[in-house]
């Protein structure tokens, strides 16, 4: 499935003209491609580094992920250009936050095209249930601009912890 994200009208984007995400499920395994279109030049993209988990990866361009299942329970992944990457458990809405337990770390690969950037995704051990996803995506731009989009923003300051944002529905793996 393809999904278009919309940047916040509180911080709207300067080179960037769209964000749109592929998802496609292989039994407990995610694939994800997010493709920033526009001015590739336009976009701060950190520097290339060996792949380790990192917090703080928001603070820039940053590729997101938000899993929720029954309940209130949710996962975020963060996912940098530059292969680093982040996971967490929450007990509820930025609650009880806590490093994710991950026996195989995400693959993150990252295309550089005319007009767009794309960053593929492979993430594992997702689980096989119906999932309620948010994709959210952080750019900051060359002069410090930043924007955040989303499938759906609530309220007048981005919140991508906002349950109302998860609302991509994955049915359960084959």
């Amino acid at each position: 499935m393809k999904l278009s994200l919309q940047p916040h009208p509180a911080n709207p984007p300067r080179g960037v003209t769209g964000v749109t995400c592929t998802v496609v499920r292989e039994a407990a395994t995610l694939h994800l491609v997010y493709a920033i279109t526009g001015d590739p030049d336009a976009v701060r993209l950190p520097p290339a580094t060996l792949p380790a988990r990192t917090d703080g990866l928001w603070q820039t361009t940053c590729l997101e992920l938000f899993v929720a299942e029954a309940g209130t329970a949710y996962r975020e992944f963060n996912f940098a250009p530059s292969g680093q990457w982040a996971a967490y458990g929450f007990t509820g809405r930025r609650e009880g936050m806590a490093p994710l337990t991950m026996g195989t770390p995400p693959a993150i690969g990252i295309t550089m095209e005319a007009e767009a950037i794309l960053v593929a995704v492979d993430l594992a051990e997702i689980g096989a249930d119906t999932l309620r996803l948010g994709i959210t995506v952080v750019i900051e731009e060359a002069d410090g601009t930043k924007s955040y989009w989303a499938l759906r923003h609530g309220g007048d300051a981005p919140d991508f912890h906002d349950p109302d944002c998860f609302v991509a529905q994955l049915p359960p793996a084959d």
